[in-house]
């Protein structure tokens, strides 16, 4: 079902068409959730539906200490994408998965990856 105003082939008042410069800043403000020398690191552990303790990401994630692994994954909980689950039980125990907007980043960052693969194909001098 399409909506009226493609339909009729205007946009209704107040309705404008996206510009460059609103794609431009759309990206940035994704890319800022992004942003951190570790986000990405995590989110590759945590893909897949995994669910990890704490004492988990810091093993699989050696080089990052405890405050920065804090600082981003709460964070990430903030933005949306990595979500705390806690389990009232003695002793303690909590668990980070993604949301299923984190879930969904999956196949943009695989679609990155090909992207990168494929510069050494644009860059060969033409022959």
């Amino acid at each position: 079902m399409t909506s009226t105003d493609e339909k009729v082939g205007y946009l209704p008042e107040g309705k404008r068409p996206p510009t460059v410069v609103d794609a431009a800043e759309g990206v940035e403000e994704i890319l800022k959730i992004l942003e951190g020398r570790w986000k990405l690191l995590i989110l590759f552990h945590l893909f897949g539906g995994k669910l990890l303790r704490f004492s988990d990401l810091e093993r699989a994630i050696p080089a990052i200490s405890q405050k920065m692994l804090i600082q981003q994954l709460r964070q990430m909980e903030i933005d949306g994408v990595v979500r705390r689950i806690v389990h009232h039980q003695v002793p303690p125990k909590v668990e980070y998965g993604l949301t299923d907007w984190g879930q969904a980043l999956c196949p943009v960052l695989d679609g990155l990856l090909k992207w990168g693969a494929m510069r050494d194909a644009y860059m060969k001098p033409d022959q």
